[in-house]
Formats: C-alpha cells, structure tokens, sequence
C-alpha cells in the first residue's frame, strides 16, 4: 500500500493532520457534556385521584377503571399499573423508552379530561404528574426547627422554597414531604346529638358562610372602584364562632364552637419526615426524564445557600441525601483509571521495545487518538458519561496496537539491514492493509451494539460508536504519523541500548521456542483438533451455568431500608418501630447521615443510610445491606428488607425481584395462587425476604343498613352515607384563605370518637322529624378483611412477587425459580409479567447474545472483502470461540456475573482477538505468495514472525484494563465485570490461537502461488 509513502515522504503534512485532531478534539473538550449516563427518556406518568373516605372497591370500579381505559388508549405506553386504596386511587403509565415524554404526557392528559365527567363529582380532580419512576428522588432538602412545627415549616416552604427551586432548570418536581396548614374541624358526635345538628348542617354551614364572594366594581361617570366583600372566613376563631343553627326566634345560636373546636393543624398526620434523629420536613427534587442529573443536582446547590440565608430564625436547613455525589465520583474514579492504565500501556510499550524513542512512536497516538474521539463524540451529540469513559479505557489498549503492529515491522527490516527511510516505506506498505482490516473489523463489532435497541441500545450505543470512533482514528493516525515518525525516530539496531539488544535476544529465543513448539503441534493436528472442539462445546455449558443479572451491584454510598407495618398501623404505631430503625441505622460507623420517612403509601416506612465518602469506610455498601438485613429483623412491628439503589437507570425502583401475575379471576383466586408461590419461594434459600402485594390483611367494618327500619324513622342512605362521610372521611369542604394562600377546611369527628367499632353506634342521624336517631338502631357492624389494595397489570387484576435476594444468589436464577413455580400451580388464564429490574433483565437478557451473533456475521461478511475470501476469515474467527471460553471461565467459577456489561465484553473480545487472526493469515499468504512455501511453512514462519506484536498488543491490552480489575470505590462493578471479560478472554484466547489458527490454516487456507506461476 504506498498510500503511507506519501505522509512518510512529507513529514509536515502528516504532523499537520495530527495537529489538527489535537485542536479540534482540545476544543472539543470545553464544550462536550457531562452525565452519568447517555441520555435516556425513561418517563412514568402518574395519575392520582382522591376522594377521601372511599372503600378500595369504590375506587377502584367508579374511579381507577374508568381512567385507566382512557388512559390505555394513549400512544407510547409500554404496561400500565393501577392501585385502588382506601380514598386513593394512582395509575401508573410507563412510557416506552425515549418516548416523547412532553408528547406522552399530552395524549394521557387528553384521555383523563374525556372521562373526568364519568368521575363521582365528591372525588378530587385527577392529579396528572411525570417523572423518571425512581424510588428515591435525586436529592433530599432537609428542614428543621425547634420553634416551629411540622406544618409551620411545610407552609414556609410551599411558599417560599419550592417555587425557587422549581426554577432550577432540569426540576420535574419539588415535592414536600410534610402536610401544610388546615383548619380542621373536630367535631363532638354527643355535642351534634345534645344540640340536634347533624354533620351535614355542619359541613352546609361552612359552604353557606365561607364563600369566596367575586364581587366586581363599581362604575361612575369618570370613576371605576373595586368592591371586595369579606364573606369568608379566615382565622380558627372566626371558624368557631361561625353560627351552624339557631332556635325559631333566633335567640339561641349554635356556633361551631359549641359542637367541637378549631384549630389551625395540619392537612394530614400519616406521613413524618425524620433526618439525623430529629423531626423534620423534606423536599425530595425529582428531574425531569430528560434533564441531566449533575446540572439539575448543581443547580439546586447553587441555590440553596440563598434558600439557607431567608430562612426564619430558629430554621435550619441541610442537604440530607445528594445522589449526585456518586456520579461525580464514579466519574472521578474512571477518570483517575483512564490515566492509570494510560502509564502502565507506556511503561509496558517500553518493556516490549526496549528503547524510549521506540516507545514514544505509538504513545504518541494514545492522547491523539483519545482527545480526537471526543470532537467525534461532539458532533454526534454524546455527551462524557460513565460508559464513554469506559470506553476511552478499553480504547488505550487498543489505540497502541496498530502502532505498535507498524514500529515492529518497521524496526524488522531495519533489523535486515535497511536504512530507517526504506524500512519506514517497505514496512508501511507491508502493514497498512492489515491495519486497516483490523481497524474496519474491531470498528465492525460494535456497530449492532449501537443499532441494538431497548435499554442496552440505549446505554451502549455511545459506549459502542466512541470505541469504533477512536479505534478508526487510531488506524488513521497508524497509517499517517507512526511510519512519518519511524522515518525519523527509530535508532538502527546497531546503536540500539543494551536492554533494546538484551530484549531483541530474548524474544529472538523465544520465538524459535515457539515456533518449534508450534512445529511440533501441527505433527498432531488431531490432538489440537480434539482441544478446540472441546474447548468450543464447552461454551454452551459455561454460559448456562454461570449466574446472571442485569447489572451488577454498586456501591453508591447509600443503603434504602424499606419497613411494611401491618395494615392497621397507624403513624404512631410506626414511629415506635421506625425509632428502633433509625436507631440501627445511627448504629452504623460508616454512616454520614440517616433520614427516615414513615407513613409513605400509608403503612411504610423507608430508611435511608447515606454513607460516608468511599475512602473514608472500611466496608462496602453491599456488606452493610446484608449486616443490617440480619440485625433489622429483630424489630418486630416492621417487616424490614434492605436493598442497594439500582445501579442503572430503571423506572420502578424497589426490590430487585418484582414477578407479576395478572389474570381475570377475582382477587380471592389471585392471592390464594400467589400464595403457594410465595410459601414455596420462601423456603428456597433463594430470598433473604419475599411477599406478595396482595394481602387480604385490612381490618374493614362492613355496615350494613337495615333499610326497612331506617325508612320506618324517616332516614335515607344519603342520610346515614353523608353522616358517616362527614365524620369520619376526612375530605374538605371548601377552603379560606391566609396570607395571599388557600387551605382546606376539613371536618372531622374528633380522634377519641373514632378510636373503636362502637363508637360508630354512637354517631346520630337527624330524622324527618327532626329527632336524632343513633347510627346503631339502624345498622350492623361486621369486621372483615380486605386488601389494602387492588392492583392491576394492564387492566387485569394483578399481584406483584417482592424479593430481596441472599448473598450470592443471582436475580436470573431467582426469576427462573418463580416462573417454575407459576408454571406448576397457575390454572389457566394467568400471566406472568415482570417490573422494575427484573423486566429488564428479562427484556435485554438475550439481546445481547443476538447481538453477539451478528457481529459475528458483520465480521466475516467484512472479512470476506477484504481478504477476497470466504476461507480466511473463517480461520480468523477460529480464535473468537477460544476468547469466549477463557472469558467464560471466570464467569463460571463465579468471579463476576454474566450481566450486561460482561455480555458488552464478550462482544468486544470477538474484534480484539480478530486482530491475531488477521496479521497471522494475511502474512502466511503473502510468505505463501513471495516465497512459495507450502501452507504449513508460511503459516509457521508467520506466525512466529508476527509473535511479538501479539504478545505486545495482546499484553497492552491485559494491562491497560488491569486498572479496572483493581477498580474500587464509586462504579468499580462494572468496571471490574468488563475488565475481567477483556483482560481473561484476552490472555487465554491469545495463548489458544497461537495455536489453533495455524492448524485451522493447514486444512482451511487456499493455496496462494507466486506470481511468476500465475
């Protein structure tokens, strides 16, 4: 190829070209984003509707089914969840993986509107919101004080702090957990009885005189005046002299006061926000599903400082849980490896070379090759990100290879006495098809990563374009500067130093070692046959066999501990838990902070452990999740399961395992099915914990009316339903203004009314009368049990498996265990569907094995053009099963699992281990063509000649992913999974072709005649 005699004969041109990159990939640098991962639109849309009061059933057939046929109509939604609870019903619509969310959020809104007449007209209007679905939010602001209470502070910040933050650019959501002020009502049922009022006048009262009167203006002549009547009530005095009745002369007046009392409290008392010890209010700052987490995170910091300044004395506010901090330094660590395994390729260079002016040739290349990706990377939108990093990592093992393959076969015919300009020229000409079918070839293997969809096509199409991007780069720069450079470098072998001249004569010897080994084996190209054949069925084993997850755990200094109440818990009930929770978790010396939240989803409690920085703790996140998965179970009142955060951006959050059965049986069936699974699972070994959602566990007094009586004393069902509602439900009934902001005004019978079944009988219903009739002439009580909640998987009543899996127990090898189960004691009509990781898992389980298999066919189809030959490239890719078995082989022995960074691996070892393939058969050919040898002498002299850049480039990239075996700290899992795959696949692959591939090419390879023949 003499098209490098023309950069090696014009020297400026190829260090122009070279400058070039630099500059372009420099300036580049300033403007490329940072992330944490490329960017991916997981969105979740929610939709929840109150209507305080109301059964689960009643939500679930007047309010959830209604919405949620709607809803299924809209475009772009992959599965939809509903829960129907007591007054609360949210459905859940998980869009497609970087769907339009703006697009997503329009359609669902659109269908809600359609039937929100259909809706009873008591509930509250639906609540439309959107977000990327994960459990935790991305921070958590902290809010505490000793002069104010939980609802002062709530009220402070609606007003204040949350409209600042909300804009924060990236800000999805700003929600604060923690109730605001209302003038709550508590009404005495003896008092209404005493004074023959009933609820409902109470309630009237309260619409007919705190009325928000928009009374308009008046208007002269020449002068136009605003009217403002105060016809609303404002303060909880006003409230309690508001009057309800009178006698029939008016003389006697019954006020609000004189049936309970008012005071100004909170809007709810099920949900209490704990940090460091202390009760406290919280913000939890959700982005948007396109914004990027670090600019979101730094601009909430930017700003808070001014939030910490306006706060009123006595406040104090802190930042209790930053999930940022691992971002910026999971980046830092890859950063710091990218830099580490850049030294230890040149150090190893320089100890295959043996001189430093040798080395500096394909050094040069490294940071070229590198800064050159990322102009790339810039024009085609990607951004710096943990799998770009990664990339660039792998790339410094790659980007030398070429070089190294040029400097060698250019310093050999130096060794044969030609001059360092001839050489350049002779030897360039040589290498530069090689190079650039190793270069095509490895650039090859990661296009149908990039083209793969879903959430592995989503993660590593950035990883799989920057790779190729900087290996092509490389070729270029191989082809241009490194033969300019040997021209001009590269000392002759007889003023060489006398390590370079030890070296030469070591590897002098230790090729003619090989190669009469290699002489020796090919005598027994049956016994070779036998290891290969062996080698390649034993593929299917090992990968079957090995444990399998979606991505292995990470430490992100944060440990999540999620405690279930039983149904009939009540705040109080949980905090007297939840203290010995938080006591556990202050327990622990690796610990920075610890907030606590309990009465989320009504009888939950979530923990949350921040962890010190990563070098400041001697135990990993993993170790203390399973120290506090032992000693939390000493706490009886919750049932505790502690889990490490996703390591990869999945919607749903939660355990790992998340099996769904649905079906069109009734609840009943459902549960008793899903119990059998659940009683099995637990006596598998397999969970640390498992539960199903569905629990028929509620305590529910069902009251039923005897109508014929209540008709005899002139009551209705209204009557008595409007009663029961009133006193009991909780709903508002209109709102007052304060400072500039609106409230809810909520009538409730007072808490000691509501402390017992009985209590109910004692609650009385004005009759047409006029006489006050108690609820317990009219009706019986019956205690049942009922779930806590009805859930549906696309509109088919559903239940959901929760696990946490033991140490060592892989999440593919639990799912396999449930959907063996399910299969064994499911009737027809069920089916099996999955969430949060787990259905990833099981969606981009195989994706990669059918990626795998195209690169394969990319390969050889691209190797068959360029070699002219359908033959070669199957010798080539000979050396892909061995790769694969040496990389197998750890996985097996359970060093790593296969995940999907592993599987990313296994795909990157088809185009590394090409590369020997591709010098051994295109040498062996042209030592066939120039020298006529017959194929078993040119491939043993090729082979043996082309030993040493295969050692060199086989060992640079072992040792340039040695980094990432050693990796700890923030992301050292996926790096350590990936790096085992390279750095064994490599090593051992390498050792099997050096001798497989020429026994392949004795039997396979044509016979390539000399010219003068031809």
């Amino acid at each position: 190829m003499k098209f490098t005699d023309i950069f090696i004969k014009r020297p400026v041109l190829a260090v122009v070209l070279s400058l070039f990159v630099l500059l372009l990939g420099l300036r580049s640098i300033e403007q490329i984003q940072i992330r944490q991962f490329p960017k991916v639109e997981q969105t979740v849309i929610s939709v929840s509707t109150a209507y305080p009061g109301a059964s689960a059933e009643l939500m679930q057939g007047f309010i959830t089914q209604p919405l949620a046929q709607a809803i299924a109509a809209s475009q772009g939604i992959e599965y939809m969840t509903s829960s129907s609870g007591q007054g609360s019903s949210t459905i859940t619509a998980n869009i497609v993986l970087n769907y339009d969310p703006t697009k997503a959020l329009t359609d669902i809104t659109a269908a809600v509107n359609q039937v929100r007449n259909q809706l009873p007209p008591q509930s509250e209007s639906p609540v439309i919101t959107k977000s990327t679905g994960g459990f935790t939010a991305l921070m958590y602001l902290a809010f505490y004080s000793e002069q104010m209470d939980g609802a002062q502070i709530a009220d402070y910040l609606a007003r204040v702090v949350v409209p600042k933050l909300q804009t924060v650019q990236g800000v999805a959501q700003a929600r604060i957990l923690g109730s605001s002020f209302a003038m709550r009502i508590w009404l005495d049922p003896d008092k209404l009885a005493a004074h023959h009022i009933t609820p409902e006048q109470v309630a009237a009262a309260i619409q007919a005189n705190n009325f928000i009167a928009a009374v308009g203006s008046t208007k002269g002549p020449y002068v136009s005046i605003n009217v403002n009547a105060r016809t609303d009530l404002h303060t909880a005095e006003e409230f309690e002299n508001l009057v309800v009745a009178s006698d029939d002369n008016g003389t006697n007046l019954i006020r609000i006061r004189d049936l309970g009392h008012v005071d100004l409290g909170a809007e709810s008392y099920d949900v209490q926000f704990f940090f460091g010890g202390k009760e406290a209010v919280a913000i939890a700052v959700q982005p948007t599903p396109s914004a990027n987490p670090l600019d979101v995170a730094d601009g909430i910091k930017k700003v808070f400082p001014e939030v910490q300044d306006e706060l009123p004395t006595g406040m104090n506010a802190t930042i209790a849980y930053d999930g940022s901090e691992f971002i910026h330094s999971a980046i830092n660590e890859v950063i710091t490896t990218l830099l580490e395994a850049g030294v230890i390729v040149i150090i190893v260079i320089f100890l295959f070379l043996g001189a430093i002016r040798t080395a500096l040739i394909p050094a040069v290349t490294m940071p070229l090759s590198l800064v050159g990706a990322v102009f790339v990377m810039v024009l085609l939108g990607y951004s710096l990100n943990l799998l770009t990093l990664l990339a660039m990592v792998l790339a410094i093992g790659l980007v030398v290879d070429d070089a190294i393959i040029v400097v060698e076969n250019i310093y050999r015919h130096m060794e044969q006495g030609m001059s360092r300009f001839k050489a350049a020229l002779q030897g360039a000409r040589e290498i530069g098809s090689p190079i650039i079918a190793m270069s095509i070839t490895l650039a090859a293997v990661y296009a149908p990563i990039g083209f793969q969809g879903g959430l592995t096509g989503a993660l590593f199409k950035e990883f799989a374009f920057t790779l190729a991007v900087t290996v092509l780069i490389s070729g270029f720069l191989a082809l241009t500067l490194s033969p300019m450079m040997c021209s001009k470098v590269l000392r002759p072998p007889q003023e060489a130093g006398r390590f370079a001249v030890w070296l030469d004569k070591f590897f002098e010897r230790f090729k003619n070692g090989y190669q009469h080994l290699l002489h020796n084996s090919l005598n027994y190209r049956p016994a070779t046959i036998v290891v290969g054949l062996t080698v390649l069925v034993s593929l299917f084993f090992l990968y079957s066999m090995s444990q399998k997850e979606l991505a292995p755990p990470e430490d992100q200094g944060f440990v999540i501990a999620f405690g279930n109440a039983p149904p009939t818990a009540t705040l109080d009930f949980q905090k007297l838990y939840a203290e010995q929770l938080q006591k556990q978790l202050m327990a622990i010396p690796q610990r920075e902070n610890v907030f606590l939240i309990t009465g989320m989803g009504g009888s939950n409690t979530l923990g949350g452990l921040i962890l010190k920085p990563w070098g400041e703790r001697d135990k990993s996140a993993a170790q203390i999740k399973n120290q506090l998965s032992v000693t939390t179970h000493s706490i009886a009142g919750l049932q505790i399961y502690v889990v490490l955060p996703p390591s990869l951006p999945i919607g749903g959050g939660g355990t790992p395992v998340q099996f769904v059965l649905s079906t069109t049986a009734d609840y009943t069936e459902l549960h008793d099915v899903t119990e059998q699974i659940v009683r099995n699972a637990q006596t598998s070994g397999l969970f640390f914990f498992v539960d199903q959602s569905l629990k028929f566990d509620q305590p529910q007094l069902e009251i039923t009316v005897d109508r014929d009586k209540a008709l005899s004393m002139g009551l209705s069902m209204a009557d008595i339903g409007r009663a029961m509602g009133t006193l009991l439900g909780g709903g508002y009934v209109n709102r007052f203004s304060a400072e500039g902001r609106a409230y809810k005004v909520i009538p409730q019978v007072i808490r000691k009314y509501r402390f017992d079944k009985q209590d109910l009988t004692h609650y009385y219903v004005q009759a047409q009368n006029g006489d006050m009739v108690p609820l317990g002439a009219v009706i019986d009580i019956e205690q049942t049990a009922v779930p806590q909640s009805l859930t549906q998987f696309n509109q088919l009543n559903s239940t959901t498996i929760s696990g946490a899996l033991r140490p060592g127990v892989s999440l593919g090898d639990a799912l396999a265990y449930l959907q063996a189960q399910a299969e064994k004691v499911t009737p027809k009509g069920y089916f099996i569907n999955y969430e949060g990781e787990s259905r990833q898992y099981i969606q981009e389980g195989s994706a990669l094995i059918l990626v795998f298999f195209f690169a394969l066919i990319v390969i050889y189809l691209i190797l068959s053009a360029l070699f002219e030959s359908f033959r070669d490239p199957l010798i080539i890719l000979v050396s892909v099963p061995m790769a694969i078995f040496g990389a197998l082989l750890f996985l097996f022995v359970g060093v790593a699992s296969i995940n999907i960074y592993t599987q990313v691996g296994l795909v990157t070892l088809i185009g590394l281990i090409t590369k020997h393939g591709i010098l051994i058969v295109r040498f062996a050919n042209e030592i066939q063509r120039d020298e006529g040898l017959s194929k078993r002498e040119a491939v043993e002299k090729a082979a043996a000649i082309r030993l040493r850049p295969i050692l060199m480039t086989t060992a640079a990239m072992v040792v340039g992913v040695l980094p990432l075996l050693i990796a700890s700290g923030a992301g050292a899992s996926a790096r350590f999974s990936i790096g085992l795959v390279i750095a064994t696949g490599m090593g051992i692959g390498t050792m099997f072709t050096l001798f497989v591939v020429p026994m392949v090419y004795t039997f396979v390879a044509g016979r390539h005649a000399p010219a003068n023949e031809e």
